[in-house]
């Protein structure tokens, strides 16, 4: 029996094995024919410019093309996942724009069925797209087929939506809504006690390991958070198909939105059609006989074509802190070391007159934090930074950005969380009880066992644990009464851990504007003395992963990375080591 189990295994790590090679030698190849062929792609000289988002993936920054797409190790090995073109907000913003201006693209063809971005980026999107309409006079056309709230919002910028007359398609218009998970019950059945040491009565982060159900200041800011998404997504809807939020509201709430007719009769739909009604009308639009007559232009390629890096001697920075905020040097998330070296480095360049901070981050590690707003403070104090908030700036978000001297924030960004909490876990009731594990420490001084896992604090050390918390918090909300100008009382009664959406935390003064990430590079423009951006050279910072750099990432060179993002790994992570973060743990999905 054991030969037989060993040899089922030798077949197991052998199959692994072949596929990870074979994986490896064919991004060498791919990465090897990229290179020698990196012309342009080539483009038709008129035709209609299709933006499919089941096939591309809003990101910050635009990634080199790579076989893996967004698909992980595994995944290529056994089979699965799907690949998708991961293009930068701001390329898309910009190819938009060029389209505009571009007597080849005669209209948009605008698929949002099967998306993946967030719905901060599709609102950026959703931005260009209505600047698009509004200086162009060329159209956007949608065809809808599995509606769901995310998708219908990109989609009510266009001009028409069509939707299919089948039935039995998937309808998820419903709302915007998030799903709380909680361990407590469950650690507890496994004699995991996790000690949780926090300031801030809404710092949330730690409650799924210690509770079976939201607290109450959790739940009060989880409610608002998603009805001031609602209300912007909702608002914007309504805007676009000239209803009032009122009759979209009584739409969802009376769960009329089920077959395509009740589309057209909520009017949020101009027209059912079925596929050949389709392929008529856009033959129509595009003045061509027949819908095989129509020259597509994939947006991928445009952005491929158009978006060129500017040739002007002067740059303006955008530096993407785009990830949890981590210790070390890593390649992967925003890494406190590597990050600091990056920003000394633009600091040091004397072509780059000001900087963008664009922030996509939950937060993290309160040291990187610290040691990446250091560096930041010497920058802003050398050339003028303005921050640009994507999906969150949160937390450690926040602590590295609030003292730029303008913060742009979209409207559903999730920001604030000024807060800290620490975990350390005990696991001498897992060990003994469920494990039947004994432990016995030997130490030199009384709390020299403190972290060592097994045994619960005492009084003593929880003080302990407790000052550095409240030393932390401290520090915080002084970095942020300092940066954003406000009384430190003030900071406090909207921090507490408390998480706002973009629109609301512009009413407590936490960031300036509502806009877009290039709202913000227009506006460092003229803070750097020519709001003419033909005249200056945006570049991103840290630049994109290579195909091979993914692929070193993926496979072990940098494992940090794997494991930051494997959800049961991260899991085992935080309940096996003590920890003190300036981070938030919100999962709010408009599908």
């Amino acid at each position: 029996m054991k030969d037989f189990v060993k040899m089922v295994l030798a077949v197991i790590c052998g199959i692994l094995l072949i596929g990870i090679i074979s994986t490896f030698f064919t991004m060498v190849m791919i990465g090897s024919m990229a290179a020698a062929g990196s012309a342009k792609t080539a483009l038709p000289k008129s035709g209609v410019l299709r933006l499919d988002m089941s096939e591309i993936t809003l990101g910050e920054q635009s990634q080199s093309a790579s076989p893996f797409g967004s698909m992980d190790p595994t995944s290529l090995i056994l089979g699965g996942g799907a690949s998708t073109d991961v293009i930068g907000i701001w390329d898309a913003v910009q190819a938009v724009n060029a389209a505009a201006e571009d007597p080849a693209v005669k209209f948009i063809y605008l698929r949002t069925d099967g998306g993946a971005s967030s719905v901060t980026a599709m609102g950026e999107l959703r931005e260009a797209l209505a600047h698009f309409r509004a200086t162009s006079g060329k159209p956007i056309v949608t065809y809808m087929e599995t509606p769901g709230t995310g998708s219908y919002y990109l989609a009510s910028v266009s001009d028409k939506i069509y939707m299919t007359s089948s039935l039995g398609a998937t309808v998820q218009f419903t709302g915007v809504g998030s799903q709380m998970i909680f361990l407590g019950d469950l650690l507890n059945r496994l004699g995991v006690n996790v000690q949780l040491i926090r300031h801030g009565k809404y710092k949330s982060a730690g409650e799924m390991y210690t509770r079976s159900s939201a607290s109450p200041e959790n739940r009060e800011q989880y409610q608002r958070m998603i009805d001031s998404m609602w209300e912007t997504v909702g608002t914007q809807i309504a805007q676009s198909r000239d209803i009032t939020l009122e009759e979209l509201n009584a739409c969802i709430e009376g769960l009329k939105l089920n077959l395509p007719q009740d589309f057209v009769d909520c009017k949020l739909v101009d027209e059912l059609m079925t596929r050949q009604g389709l392929e008529d009308k856009l033959a129509t639009l595009a003045v061509v006989d027949k819908y095989k007559d129509i020259k597509w232009i994939d947006f991928a390629d445009y952005v491929d074509a158009k978006v060129v890096a500017g040739k002007a001697k002067k740059k303006i920075a955008v530096i993407y802190a785009d990830g949890e905020i981590i210790d070390g040097d890593g390649k992967s998330q925003v890494a406190g070391d590597r990050f600091a070296s990056v920003i000394a480095k633009v600091r040091a360049d004397s072509t780059v007159k000001a900087v963008v901070l664009r922030v996509n981050s939950p937060g993290g590690s309160v040291l990187a934090s610290e040691k990446i707003k250091d560096e930041l403070d010497l920058l802003k104090a050398d050339k003028p930074v303005v921050a640009s908030y994507g999906d969150y700036a949160a937390s450690g978000g926040y602590w590295i950005s609030n003292n730029c001297d303008k913060i742009y924030s979209d409207a559903t960004t999730l920001t604030g969380s000024i807060g800290v909490f620490g975990m350390v876990p005990d696991l001498s009731k897992t060990a003994k009880e469920i494990a039947h594990v004994g432990v016995e420490s030997v130490t030199s001084h009384k709390h020299g066992d403190m972290y060592g896992l097994m045994r619960p604090f005492d009084a003593e050390e929880y003080a302990y644990m407790q000052a550095s918390i409240e030393a932390i918090y401290d520090r915080f909300t002084t970095l942020v009464s300092e940066g954003r100008g406000i009384p430190k009382e003030t900071v406090d009664a909207v921090g507490q851990g408390r998480v706002w959406t973009g629109s609301d935390a512009l009413g407590i003064h936490l960031v300036d504007e509502i806009g877009t990430l290039e709202d913000a590079i227009n506006y460092t423009a003229t803070l750097a003395g020519d709001p003419d951006l033909a005249k200056w050279h945006v570049k991103g910072y840290p630049a994109p992963l290579t195909p091979m750099e993914q692929v070193m990432e993926m496979f072990g060179s940098s494992a940090r990375a794997a494991r930051a993002e494997n959800p049961l790994v991260t899991l085992f992570g935080k309940l096996t080591k003590p920890q003190v973060l300036a981070r938030m743990d919100t999962d709010i999905q408009v599908k």
